[in-house]
């Protein structure tokens, strides 16, 4: 048998304080245990699988995440992934111009 390799459906938007974004990815018929998600500062990868049909895909975040501090869940087809954004810090030299 043939296995479709699909993108999943993601759905992703700052919440209402623009303090966490919140993430949805559709993954209709797949068990929890079949989910493998990979966040970083600025991206996720989500891969899981289902008899006949391999969801994958890899996103950019809008800004950076604090991705140690996600939290996951999963429910009827339904990954949802709340994470704070990171603070922006005052880092930064001055240069100067020659």
């Amino acid at each position: 048998m043939t296995e479709i390799r699909i993108a999943p459906a993601v759905y992703a938007m700052p919440d209402e304080n623009h303090e966490n974004l919140h993430i949805e990815i559709e993954l209709p018929g797949v068990d929890k245990k079949d989910i493998t998600l990979r966040m970083h500062d600025d991206s996720f990868f989500v891969q899981a699988s289902k008899e006949g049909t391999r969801y994958a895909g890899s996103y950019a975040t809008c800004c950076p995440i604090d991705y140690e501090k996600a939290k996951a869940s999963y429910h009827n087809g339904l990954l949802t992934v709340d994470v704070p954004y990171k603070k922006p810090q005052a880092r930064g030299i001055e240069i100067p111009v020659r």
